[in-house]
């Protein structure tokens, strides 16, 4: 049994600074040095490793045991999220059906920034509710690359408008998990949730045109902006305050895009956007980059399609999002996982590393079990699907097994970086270096509620998962409320609301929607372009939690 250090220097300062620099040498390498990123995530790892080994004193075999641990839960689920969802997309290209697709969402508004309402918030937010793990990013960044948005403005708006959603994401996931850590009610977690995300369900849309459209392209839209915010918004607060965290999402996101479609049969906007680039300036890389992914990417002239060739292109993403759901539901988990679900013990690892005081209030020892349930993952759900849509779209089973090795050429180096940044993260959390972060946010006092949200933050932008985050400090989150006097419930909240702020610029994220866009080896510009949003967003969090603990009325909206 190795119990973890999280001050082996006998310094906070000089061991918090000694944790960092995993973290520095990750988004130095990418975001300055312009280092491809899947050899940034693999220096950064041989760094952790010395960190780990080195600074914090945990014995190399179980060092290395950790980071094969993460390096195996990033390529399965996440991974195979990702060569699935990018091989059901790369068909509808091939085959022409998007182009049609493509011409429908225009029939429903040619407006660039109403686009991004309908497909990159409300759309994504219901694969981010059925999901998540991913999906959404996948998802919207390929589907907005196809409609001729330029790279920067696909990868870096999908990111940015797969925010207030992600705290109930994949059925509420991370809110039910942050119960199990923390031994609260998931019901009172996601109600109090519910009573901070709404206010930025509101002004993640206005933010999102903001960014790709400035200020007075914002103005000119507004009243769809506030139609779509507000009919996402009133469901998320209802659905999780009075049923619960399980269907917040995928109820908010159908409210959301239908009232929007509505809305835009009887409004219209002044002046239709139809650049495809940032107005900000910062999208020159990307403006004059090559069609990504094929011709689809590629501006032409609207055409009109009967409505069985549209229903026929829309038909593979309604295939997607009914296998979507269903692999979402733990009743088909319940049912299936039981044919097939090894699971197997890291020895070495499994219950050896202990987690110690004051990160959790008594010593106990880290499971490592890693849960090969193939058959319920989201992955093979979206691989059925494309199957499936491959069939019904005319395909050969020699054509997609083809098909299916050349998107696994496509994007091998985005499967080696997440499998590198998720040995990353695995390996600090049983190393400690987390806790030895997180523990430097403890130590703020009266203005501990805002820290509280910038230390979920902080759990995502290391973890790539919100879930993962409030394992990673949720119990610290509630031992730290109970020594300062504040309430447990919304302390704990807040390390949810505040962690998905950070999954914008997490190297996970940012890696998955390179990949969708095709864009490779642009990492870097694609965090320099969220980095300031996602810190801009989580500090308004951040005010909120401390208007919630401090200030009337406010406080009125804690749930007790």
């Amino acid at each position: 049994m190795w119990s973890q250090v999280y001050d082996p220097f006998g310094s906070p300062v000089l061991s918090t600074l000694i944790a960092t620099l995993p973290i520095l040498c990750l988004l130095g390498l990418i975001a300055f040095a312009k280092v491809r990123a899947h050899l940034a995530a693999l220096t950064a790892l041989v760094v952790s490793l010395l960190v780990a080994i080195v600074a914090f004193g945990m014995p190399t075999g179980m060092a290395f045991r950790a980071a094969g641990f993460g390096a195996l839960t990033g390529l399965f689920p996440i991974g195979w999220i990702i060569i699935n969802v990018i091989f059901l997309y790369r068909l509808t290209v091939a085959n022409g059906s998007f182009v049609i697709l493509q011409d429908s969402i225009a029939g429903i508004t040619s407006d660039r920034r109403l686009q991004l309402l309908l497909v990159a918030f409300a759309f994504g937010a219901f694969f981010e509710g059925a999901a998540g793990f991913g999906t959404p990013v996948a998802v919207t960044g390929a589907i907005l690359i196809g409609l001729g948005f330029s790279p920067l403005a696909a990868s870096g708006l999908s990111l940015i408008a797969n925010t207030a959603p992600v705290a109930y994401g994949a059925l509420g996931t991370p809110i039910v998990t942050l119960g199990a850590v923390t031994g609260l009610d998931p019901f009172a977690l996601g109600a109090m949730v519910g009573r901070q995300l709404p206010f930025f369900s509101l002004i993640v849309p206005f933010w999102l045109i903001w960014a790709f459209a400035g200020w007075r392209g914002m103005l000119q839209i507004w009243p769809a902006i506030l139609v779509c915010g507000v009919a996402f918004a009133v469901p998320q607060f209802l659905v999780s305050n009075f049923h619960g965290p399980w269907l917040v999402d995928v109820v908010a996101s159908l409210v959301s895009m239908g009232c929007l479609v509505a809305f835009l049969k009887i409004w219209h906007p002044a002046q239709i956007w139809t650049s495809p680039i940032l107005r900000s300036g910062s999208d020159s890389v990307s403006a004059g980059a090559p069609s990504p992914l094929g011709a689809a990417a590629t501006p032409h002239q609207l055409r009109k399609h009967s409505a069985g060739d549209v229903f026929k292109a829309w038909l593979p993403w309604i295939i997607l999002c009914v296998f979507v759901f269903i692999w979402g539901t733990q009743t088909f988990k319940d049912v299936v996982n039981p044919l097939y679900f090894p699971k197997w013990v890291f020895e070495g690892l499994h219950n050896l590393v202990q987690k110690v005081p004051p990160v959790v209030a008594k010593p106990a020892p880290e499971a490592a079990i890693y849960g090969f349930n193939i058959l319920t993952m989201t992955g093979t759900g979206i691989l059925l699907a494309a199957i499936v849509s491959g069939f019904a779209m005319r395909y050969s089973p020699w054509r997609l097994i083809k098909a299916y090795a050349e998107t696994f050429w496509v994007v091998r180096y985005s499967l080696i970086t997440i499998a590198a940044m998720l040995a990353l993260g695995t390996l600090t959390r049983y190393s400690g270096v987390d806790a030895t972060l997180g523990l430097a946010f403890a130590q703020t006092g009266f203005l501990y509620p805002f820290f509280a949200a910038m230390l979920g933050w902080l759990g995502v932008a290391l973890t790539g998962s919100d879930t993962a985050s409030n394992v990673l400090f949720g119990g610290l989150q509630k031992i730290t409320a109970g020594q300062l006097g504040l309430s447990e419930i919304l302390m704990c909240a807040s390390n949810s609301s505040g962690g998905v702020m950070g999954k914008m610029v997490d190297a996970q994220s940012i890696v998955v929607a390179s990949t969708a866009t095709n864009w490779f080896g642009h990492e870097g510009d694609i965090l320099r372009f969220v980095f300031w949003h996602s810190i801009a967003l989580a500090a308004l969090v951040g005010g909120l939690v401390m208007l919630q603990a401090y200030v009337h009325p406010f406080t009125a909206m804690v749930v007790q």
